[in-house]
């Protein structure tokens, strides 16, 4: 996957408020699906499907503290997350990438 690609797939997570507010809080510690869902004022499932998709995303990793499940950031990914995010957004125009796609725009004669 480029970096590109990766990208895309960070933002299409991240597009989701309620997701970028799980992130926000878990940033601070840990919290079951309960606490989330009380916090942000919306239903268990709801809580429970943005976190699915964050954890398959690997942002998210859950521990069993008895009969409930607490919510942790994976730094790790986070921090690579960053990367691609600073890449992405950086003001000068560098990289492969760039360079490729900068190469095969289309042109009009005359000009």
């Amino acid at each position: 996957m480029t970096s590109l690609q990766q990208a895309a797939a960070i933002f299409k997570i991240l597009s989701v408020e309620s997701r970028v507010m799980i992130l926000h809080m878990l940033k601070k510690r840990s919290f079951c699906v309960n606490a989330l869902a009380r916090r942000l004022g919306i239903s268990q499932a709801a809580v429970s499907q943005h976190l699915r998709v964050l954890r398959d995303a690997g942002v998210v990793e859950a521990d069993k503290r008895g009969y409930f499940v607490h919510y942790r950031l994976n730094t790790d990914t986070l921090a690579r997350w960053q990367l691609v995010s600073n890449s992405l957004l950086q003001l000068e125009e560098a990289g492969e990438e760039y360079a490729e796609r900068n190469e095969q725009r289309c042109t009009r004669k005359g000009t």
